[in-house]
Protein backbone atom coordinates (compact mmCIF):
# COMPACT_ATOMS: atom_id res chain seq x y z
CA UNK A 1 0.00 0.00 0.00
CA UNK A 2 1.19 3.14 -1.02
CA UNK A 3 2.28 6.28 1.78
CA UNK A 4 -0.35 8.39 0.53
CA UNK A 5 -3.14 5.58 0.90
CA UNK A 6 -2.23 5.00 4.49
CA UNK A 7 -1.65 8.54 5.21
CA UNK A 8 -5.54 8.34 4.69
CA UNK A 9 -5.66 6.35 6.56
CA UNK A 10 -4.21 7.45 9.47
CA UNK A 11 -6.16 10.74 8.82
CA UNK A 12 -9.59 8.88 8.41
CA UNK A 13 -8.75 7.45 12.13
CA UNK A 14 -8.09 10.67 13.56
CA UNK A 15 -11.55 11.99 12.43
CA UNK A 16 -12.68 8.59 14.00
CA UNK A 17 -11.52 8.71 16.84
CA UNK A 18 -12.94 12.50 17.48
CA UNK A 19 -16.51 11.07 16.53
CA UNK A 20 -16.26 8.22 18.59
CA UNK A 21 -15.08 9.59 21.72
CA UNK A 22 -18.07 12.09 21.71
CA UNK A 23 -20.88 10.05 20.06
CA UNK A 24 -19.64 6.68 18.53
CA UNK A 25 -19.88 6.14 15.19
CA UNK A 26 -16.08 6.27 14.37
CA UNK A 27 -16.70 3.15 12.50
CA UNK A 28 -18.36 4.83 9.68
CA UNK A 29 -15.51 6.37 8.78
CA UNK A 30 -12.32 3.85 8.77
CA UNK A 31 -14.75 0.87 7.96
CA UNK A 32 -15.81 2.34 4.32
CA UNK A 33 -12.07 3.53 4.19
CA UNK A 34 -10.24 0.20 4.59
CA UNK A 35 -13.24 -1.05 2.33
CA UNK A 36 -11.82 1.14 -0.20
CA UNK A 37 -8.57 0.00 -0.12
CA UNK A 38 -9.92 -3.55 -1.36
CA UNK A 39 -9.91 -5.71 1.69
CA UNK A 40 -11.99 -8.19 2.06
CA UNK A 41 -14.66 -7.28 4.66
CA UNK A 42 -13.50 -9.54 6.99
CA UNK A 43 -9.98 -8.64 6.80
CA UNK A 44 -11.55 -5.07 6.80
CA UNK A 45 -13.30 -5.27 9.87
CA UNK A 46 -10.57 -7.37 11.75
CA UNK A 47 -7.87 -4.42 11.23
CA UNK A 48 -10.64 -1.64 11.64
CA UNK A 49 -11.06 -3.43 15.45
CA UNK A 50 -7.27 -3.85 15.56
CA UNK A 51 -6.75 0.18 15.24
CA UNK A 52 -9.89 1.15 17.22
CA UNK A 53 -9.41 -0.27 20.79
CA UNK A 54 -6.39 2.27 21.05
CA UNK A 55 -8.87 4.54 20.40
CA UNK A 56 -11.48 3.76 23.03
CA UNK A 57 -8.79 3.16 25.31
CA UNK A 58 -7.74 6.97 25.23
CA UNK A 59 -10.72 8.31 25.31
CA UNK A 60 -11.94 6.04 28.21
CA UNK A 61 -8.61 6.77 29.96
CA UNK A 62 -9.62 10.62 29.54
CA UNK A 63 -13.21 10.45 31.03
CA UNK A 64 -11.56 8.30 33.94
CA UNK A 65 -9.22 11.22 34.50
CA UNK A 66 -12.47 13.51 34.75
CA UNK A 67 -13.85 11.52 37.12
CA UNK A 68 -17.52 10.32 35.15
CA UNK A 69 -16.21 6.81 35.03
CA UNK A 70 -19.23 4.79 37.50
CA UNK A 71 -16.75 2.12 38.96
CA UNK A 72 -20.22 0.17 40.13
CA UNK A 73 -21.51 -0.10 36.57
CA UNK A 74 -18.21 -1.12 34.97
CA UNK A 75 -17.93 -3.94 37.13
CA UNK A 76 -20.92 -4.81 35.99
CA UNK A 77 -21.01 -4.10 32.14
CA UNK A 78 -17.25 -4.87 30.93
CA UNK A 79 -17.74 -8.62 31.53
CA UNK A 80 -21.01 -8.45 29.87
CA UNK A 81 -19.50 -6.66 26.80
CA UNK A 82 -16.45 -8.48 26.85
CA UNK A 83 -18.47 -11.63 26.23
CA UNK A 84 -21.09 -10.52 24.41
CA UNK A 85 -18.39 -9.05 21.56
CA UNK A 86 -16.32 -12.42 22.01
CA UNK A 87 -19.57 -14.49 20.71
CA UNK A 88 -20.27 -11.46 17.99
CA UNK A 89 -16.95 -11.74 16.39
CA UNK A 90 -16.88 -15.84 16.73
CA UNK A 91 -20.18 -15.34 14.52
CA UNK A 92 -18.64 -13.31 11.77
CA UNK A 93 -15.97 -15.79 10.81
CA UNK A 94 -19.42 -18.10 9.88
CA UNK A 95 -22.13 -15.31 8.81
CA UNK A 96 -21.80 -12.22 6.60
CA UNK A 97 -22.52 -8.60 8.50
CA UNK A 98 -24.79 -7.89 5.30
CA UNK A 99 -27.66 -9.98 7.18
CA UNK A 100 -27.81 -7.16 9.89
CA UNK A 101 -27.90 -4.02 7.61
CA UNK A 102 -32.03 -3.13 7.33
CA UNK A 103 -32.21 -4.06 11.34
CA UNK A 104 -29.36 -1.98 11.86
CA UNK A 105 -31.28 0.79 9.78
CA UNK A 106 -34.21 0.90 11.39
CA UNK A 107 -32.70 0.67 14.58
CA UNK A 108 -30.72 4.27 13.98
CA UNK A 109 -33.67 5.50 12.80
CA UNK A 110 -35.20 4.99 15.97
CA UNK A 111 -32.39 6.45 18.04
CA UNK A 112 -32.34 9.82 15.85
CA UNK A 113 -36.54 9.99 16.33
CA UNK A 114 -35.53 9.81 20.50
CA UNK A 115 -32.98 12.29 20.45
CA UNK A 116 -35.11 14.77 18.45
CA UNK A 117 -37.70 14.74 20.90
CA UNK A 118 -36.03 13.73 24.38
CA UNK A 119 -36.33 16.84 26.37
CA UNK A 120 -32.74 18.01 27.36
CA UNK A 121 -31.76 17.54 30.67
CA UNK A 122 -28.99 19.05 33.23
CA UNK A 123 -25.56 17.44 32.50
CA UNK A 124 -24.72 15.45 35.49
CA UNK A 125 -21.00 14.18 36.50
CA UNK A 126 -22.30 10.75 38.26
CA UNK A 127 -24.87 8.22 36.97
CA UNK A 128 -27.26 6.96 39.70
CA UNK A 129 -25.89 3.68 40.39
CA UNK A 130 -27.36 0.79 39.00
CA UNK A 131 -29.29 -2.16 40.93
CA UNK A 132 -27.26 -5.38 41.33
CA UNK A 133 -28.36 -7.52 38.09
CA UNK A 134 -29.65 -7.42 34.72
CA UNK A 135 -29.81 -3.81 33.25
CA UNK A 136 -26.25 -3.15 32.38
CA UNK A 137 -25.60 -6.63 31.61
CA UNK A 138 -28.38 -6.80 29.24
CA UNK A 139 -27.19 -3.89 27.39
CA UNK A 140 -23.60 -4.83 27.26
CA UNK A 141 -24.22 -8.34 26.42
CA UNK A 142 -26.60 -7.36 23.47
CA UNK A 143 -24.64 -4.23 21.80
CA UNK A 144 -21.40 -5.91 22.41
CA UNK A 145 -22.38 -8.73 20.53
CA UNK A 146 -23.51 -6.22 17.64
CA UNK A 147 -19.93 -4.80 18.07
CA UNK A 148 -17.92 -7.60 17.88
CA UNK A 149 -19.91 -8.59 14.62
CA UNK A 150 -20.06 -5.71 12.59
CA UNK A 151 -19.85 -2.47 14.38
CA UNK A 152 -20.89 0.93 13.23
CA UNK A 153 -23.23 2.88 15.82
CA UNK A 154 -22.08 0.87 18.35
CA UNK A 155 -20.89 3.96 20.70
CA UNK A 156 -24.82 5.54 19.75
CA UNK A 157 -26.73 2.10 20.85
CA UNK A 158 -25.21 2.25 23.95
CA UNK A 159 -25.23 6.28 24.68
CA UNK A 160 -28.88 6.40 23.72
CA UNK A 161 -29.66 3.21 26.04
CA UNK A 162 -27.84 4.79 28.80
CA UNK A 163 -29.90 7.94 28.38
CA UNK A 164 -33.04 6.00 27.84
CA UNK A 165 -33.13 3.17 30.59
CA UNK A 166 -30.52 4.57 33.22
CA UNK A 167 -31.52 8.35 33.00
CA UNK A 168 -27.86 9.87 31.85
CA UNK A 169 -27.03 12.85 30.69
CA UNK A 170 -25.31 12.55 27.41
CA UNK A 171 -22.37 13.16 28.30
CA UNK A 172 -22.26 10.87 31.13
CA UNK A 173 -23.52 8.23 28.80
CA UNK A 174 -21.07 9.16 26.55
CA UNK A 175 -18.78 8.12 29.64
CA UNK A 176 -20.03 5.07 30.62
CA UNK A 177 -20.20 3.69 26.63
CA UNK A 178 -16.66 3.62 26.62
CA UNK A 179 -16.57 0.61 29.03
CA UNK A 180 -18.62 -1.44 27.07
CA UNK A 181 -16.92 -0.09 24.10
CA UNK A 182 -12.99 -1.08 25.73
CA UNK A 183 -14.69 -4.30 26.51
CA UNK A 184 -16.26 -5.21 23.08
CA UNK A 185 -13.03 -4.04 21.36
CA UNK A 186 -10.71 -5.82 23.63
CA UNK A 187 -12.77 -8.93 23.33
CA UNK A 188 -13.02 -8.87 19.24
CA UNK A 189 -9.72 -7.60 18.60
CA UNK A 190 -8.03 -10.56 20.25
CA UNK A 191 -10.25 -13.16 18.39
CA UNK A 192 -9.02 -11.74 15.06
CA UNK A 193 -5.97 -11.20 16.30
CA UNK A 194 -5.51 -14.93 17.36
CA UNK A 195 -7.15 -15.69 14.23
CA UNK A 196 -4.55 -13.65 11.95
CA UNK A 197 -7.09 -11.45 10.46
CA UNK A 198 -5.39 -8.35 11.31
CA UNK A 199 -3.13 -6.57 9.08
CA UNK A 200 -0.54 -5.13 11.55
CA UNK A 201 0.61 -2.92 8.75
CA UNK A 202 -2.32 -0.92 8.52
CA UNK A 203 -3.59 -1.22 12.30
CA UNK A 204 -0.50 0.25 14.43
CA UNK A 205 -1.01 3.54 12.03
CA UNK A 206 -4.11 3.94 12.38
CA UNK A 207 -4.40 3.40 16.04
CA UNK A 208 -1.79 6.09 16.37
CA UNK A 209 -4.19 8.68 14.82
CA UNK A 210 -7.23 6.94 16.44
CA UNK A 211 -5.87 7.86 19.72
CA UNK A 212 -4.81 11.47 18.69
CA UNK A 213 -8.69 11.75 17.89
CA UNK A 214 -9.90 10.13 20.85
CA UNK A 215 -8.44 12.35 23.04
CA UNK A 216 -9.39 15.50 21.51
CA UNK A 217 -13.25 14.47 21.38
CA UNK A 218 -13.24 13.14 24.76
CA UNK A 219 -12.06 16.66 25.86
CA UNK A 220 -14.85 18.38 24.30
CA UNK A 221 -17.15 15.78 25.58
CA UNK A 222 -15.82 16.60 28.98
CA UNK A 223 -15.80 20.53 28.66
CA UNK A 224 -18.47 21.09 26.29
CA UNK A 225 -21.00 18.53 27.89
CA UNK A 226 -24.90 17.67 26.93
CA UNK A 227 -25.76 20.34 24.19
CA UNK A 228 -22.75 19.58 22.63
CA UNK A 229 -22.79 16.08 22.68
CA UNK A 230 -26.63 15.90 21.62
CA UNK A 231 -25.53 17.83 18.34
CA UNK A 232 -22.78 15.46 17.82
CA UNK A 233 -24.77 11.99 18.28
CA UNK A 234 -27.69 13.71 16.53
CA UNK A 235 -25.27 14.11 12.86
CA UNK A 236 -23.47 10.76 13.44
CA UNK A 237 -26.83 8.98 13.36
CA UNK A 238 -28.06 11.10 10.54
CA UNK A 239 -24.47 9.46 8.85
CA UNK A 240 -25.42 6.27 9.30
CA UNK A 241 -28.82 5.99 8.24
CA UNK A 242 -27.70 7.49 5.08
CA UNK A 243 -24.32 4.97 4.51
CA UNK A 244 -26.53 2.38 5.14
CA UNK A 245 -29.58 2.94 3.47
CA UNK A 246 -26.89 3.63 0.31
CA UNK A 247 -25.82 0.19 1.22
CA UNK A 248 -29.02 -1.51 0.93
CA UNK A 249 -30.33 0.24 -2.17
CA UNK A 250 -27.34 -0.35 -4.17
CA UNK A 251 -26.92 -3.99 -3.19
Amino acid sequence: MSPGVLALLVLAAFLAGVVDAIAGGGGLVTLPALLATGLPPHVAIATNKGQAVFGVLASYLRFRRAGMIDAERARVAFPAGFAGSLAGAALLLHVSPQALKPLVLALLLAVAAFLAFRRPRPPRRRARPLPPGPTAAAVALVIGCYDGFFGPGTGTFLIVAFVALLGDGLAQASASAKVVNLASNLAAFALFAWRGTVLWHLALPMAAGQMSGSWVGAHLAVKRGDAFVRKVVLAVVAALVAKLGRDLLVR
